[in-house]
């Protein structure tokens, strides 16, 4: 900007006049320095502090996101460990309890279910659930094959699920001890895949018709050395309600075997079936928990006992 003129322009004009159009001016000047100069600090001022916050913001942000991280990290290890406390792992503790099992100090009942699932498992769960009680199933291939959603619910609610074979069929599965294996191995197959769990081994094995007597007692004495040697146990029971006894057993005659088969007994590993026919071991399980109960016993499934 120029304040200075020639001369010819300021013809005419006094002094007084051309001091104070010159000092004009230069106010009208200093003025729109000072406002540039104000804006431009005001701008620094807010660039400087906008940034600081943003700064803060960012520093706030990746110290959520850092958070989150830790804990989707912890949320995965508790993931990972709670699986792995379902994945029986059978010590030298483990097999010296199951030798045991049926010794006790106190007073404990494990709720065992033979030969399903089928459609009756679904209301024996339930009645589980609102006892708030974990029972053992010792399921059967071949029923996990029709059953895997239920199969898998049995394992997702932490219930133990055991071994019964695949195929129920003792001219088949008393073939040789091999054979034992084999469906024992084959029925293992099924459950990892059905609870989609590749590693799982429940360790625990429970002979059709049980581990001694009839005419394949010499095939189960073999079968129990070559099943020790994979790393597998075996349980029967010393107390039953008697359900598979009878075509229609009625609830007075479970129960009856119950109290008779329970009396002066510590440790009671109850033997019950859970395959379509019986219908009267959905009916009469609530009855069962409430006497036990009533008798003074704590429940239990193999996983207090498989360490």
């Amino acid at each position: 900007m120029r304040f200075f003129h020639n001369k010819e322009q300021y013809k005419g004009c006094n002094t007084y006049s051309m001091k104070k159009y010159v000092d004009r001016k230069r106010i009208i000047f200093n003025i729109i320095v000072a406002i540039v100069t104000i804006m431009t600090l005001l701008l620094v001022i807010y660039y400087i502090l906008d940034t600081s916050f943003r700064v803060k913001r960012s520093k706030h942000f990746l110290a959520q996101i850092i958070e989150f991280r830790k804990q989707q990290e912890e949320l995965e290890k508790q993931k990972q460990a709670e699986k792995l406390a379902k994945i029986p792992q059978l010590t030298e503790v483990g097999i010296e309890n199951i030798k045991h099992i049926f010794y006790s100090e106190t007073k404990r009942a494990f709720l065992t279910f033979d030969d399903g699932p089928s459609k009756n498992t679904k209301d024996i769960l339930d009645i589980l659930k609102a006892n708030d009680i974990k029972a053992s199933f010792f399921v059967l291939g071949s029923q996990v094959e029709y059953f895997p959603e239920t199969t898998k619910r049995i394992y997702d609610e932490g219930h133990y699920i055991a071994n019964h074979g695949y195929s129920h069929n003792y001219a088949n599965i008393y073939q040789s001890p091999e054979q034992v294996l084999n469906e024992y191995n084959l029925c293992n197959q099924i459950v990892a895949n059905a609870i989609q769990v590749p590693e799982y081994n429940s360790h625990l094995f429970r002979f059709p018709g049980g581990s001694v007597g009839g005419k394949y007692e010499q095939i189960k004495k073999q079968a129990i050395e070559n099943l020790k040697q994979n790393n597998i146990v075996y349980v029967d029971w010393n107390c039953l309600t008697g359900d598979s006894e009878k075509v229609n057993p009625t609830e007075e005659y479970l129960m009856n075997n119950l109290q008779a088969t329970s009396q002066e007994k510590n440790s009671i590993v109850i033997l019950m079936h859970d395959s379509q026919a019986k219908r009267v071991t959905v009916d009469t399980l609530q009855k069962v928990i409430e006497y036990l109960k009533q008798m003074g016993y704590q429940f239990e499934n193999f996983y207090d006992i498989i360490k």
